[in-house]
């Protein structure tokens, strides 16, 4: 499988998902103003801004303080997790996404489980960042003081109930009658604008993200102000199982590794730019993450942001701050809209290339005859997204999207273990340093913060892995590229 997958390495075509890096010099002796630039590319995919504040306290047992470990332990496997990336990506001369690396180098079946885990990480993350949108949203009207109905503004299923600012209930816990609009819309009108094409600037994009990366220092700088240290104890309330678990739930904010994987092929100089690249993007991001979560925790007590999709907004209402509060929400909302339009974009590419292989029916890799995009996989990843975002609370989403990045991290540390050891002569820009320590790790700390997960989650994982592996062998491995070239006799 994996010599044969060589064979047609040349036949992967261009892009499964492409993320915004351009091909700028990344030499950073000789372009420092490229570099920060390129970082800023890199963080853009990582700062899901609404994303994170929603998921920074959900978690079972919960993490309370703590969770500011949670995020330096996350780190450290996603610097690791990256290098493996890197690797993969520069032993083939296209930008692509960690299927498309797959499906060159390792093989169909490799490729296929990696391509159906990103559908599902993909889908569900960005379900999880448009229930956050939303709950800004709600702020921002909040702000003007509108009000809308209750029913349209939440999700129909709360697992955890819904209270207000002054712990009065407003829906008991589990399923009632209504359905997140805002979520739903929001999903609906990027796709409408993707369908029609849309050439991001990555200029356009890194302002946004200087944005975001404001509205985050204006509330750490004001708030700072107001923390109340008695709020940070006892810091760990539940121990290392707390913090494993915290681990566990906000791990979909880093997603984003695609993004760093295609740098790796156009770097001067990748054996030094590519995991310089990765450690500062992972730094930067890790002390915005662990700056709010310090804050936020020395201003309430913890156990108040559980399951709150919008807890800076909502303790900033608390404490009256409603200018910092109106720049938080402006830089949330400008943040996850530009979130969801690149992940938006690229779960569509990768359905798009696994049909262009074969692996689905044709539908999925419809060209729009005038706009020249993947118009059908286009439209169904936004029903696919926008449903469940109408459906579901934020916790249960990034439950199911921590999964799945997890297991795609696994996956393709031992995909580069293999590779190390079937075709070591291959041509490698960039190899992870240490040996075999990167994958190592990685698989390591992937599985052990995949046990901090629920074993509901567990069950919901492997049933979307038979789905996939049913729809694999029923269709995919009948209709592929490969099965049509090497016919059965």
């Amino acid at each position: 499988m994996f010599c044969r997958a060589g064979l047609y390495q040349n036949k992967v075509f261009r892009l499964a998902i492409s993320y915004p890096i351009d091909s700028r010099n990344l030499d950073i002796g000789n372009n420092v103003v490229g570099i920060l630039w390129v970082l800023l590319d890199l963080i853009s995919n990582f700062l899901r801004t609404g994303s994170m504040a929603g998921a920074l306290m959900h978690g079972r047992p919960a993490a309370g303080p703590s969770i500011a470990i949670s995020f330096l332990l996350v780190a450290v496997a996603c610097s690791f997790a990256g290098l493996c990336y890197a690797e993969l990506a520069s032993m083939i001369p296209i930008a692509g996404s960690a299927y498309t690396y797959s499906y060159a180098t390792l093989g169909e079946i490799f490729a296929w489980i990696i391509g159906w885990d990103l559908i599902l990480e993909y889908a569900v993350s960005n379900m999880a960042v448009s229930v956050g949108f939303s709950a800004h949203l709600v702020g921002l009207l909040d702000w003007f003081g509108i009000l809308p109905d209750l029913r349209w503004i939440t999700p129909a299923y709360l697992p955890g109930g819904l209270t207000d600012l002054q712990g009065n209930t407003l829906y008991d816990p589990g399923w009632h009658f209504g359905f997140n609009i805002p979520a739903f819309v929001v999903v609906m009108l990027l796709t409408f604008v993707l369908v029609r094409g849309i050439r991001e600037s990555a200029r356009t994009n890194n302002i946004m993200v200087l944005l975001k990366i404001g509205a985050i220092l204006v509330f750490v700088g004001f708030a700072s102000h107001l923390v109340h240290p008695d709020n940070w104890h006892p810091f760990a309330p539940n121990g290392w199982q707390g913090v494993l678990t915290g681990g566990s739930i906000i791990f979909f904010t880093y997603i984003g590794f695609d993004s760093v994987s295609t740098a790796a092929e156009e770097c001067k100089n990748p054996k030094r730019d590519v995991p310089i690249g990765i450690i500062a993007t992972l730094i930067i991001c890790s002390i915005l993450y662990i700056a709010v979560a310090v804050v936020l925790t020395g201003l309430v007590p913890w156990q108040s942001l559980l399951d709150d999709a919008a807890p800076v907004v909502n303790v900033l209402k608390r404490l009256h701050l409603d200018g910092v509060r109106l720049i938080v929400l402006l830089g949330a909302l400008i943040g996850m809209v530009s979130s969801l339009l690149v992940f938006q974009l690229g779960q569509a590419r990768v359905w798009f290339a696994m049909s262009r292989d074969g692996l689905l029916p044709k539908l999925f890799s419809h060209i729009h005859p005038r706009f020249r995009t993947p118009d059908l996989s286009t439209w169904i990843a936004g029903f696919v997204v926008g449903i469940p975002a109408g459906l579901l609370d934020i916790g249960t989403l990034a439950d199911l999207s921590n999964i799945g990045t997890l297991f795609a991290f696994a996956l393709v540390a031992l995909g580069v273990m293999i590779l190390r050891y079937k075709q070591p002569d291959r041509v490698r820009h960039f190899r992870a340093p240490g040996g075999l320590l990167a994958p190592i790790v990685t698989i390591l700390t992937c599985g052990l913060l995949m046990m901090g997960l629920s074993i509901t989650n567990w069950i919901r994982f492997f049933a979307w892995l038979a789905i996939g592996l049913v729809i694999y062998f029923s269709y995919g491995m009948r209709h592929s590229r490969i099965s049509k070239l090497n016919p059965k006799p």
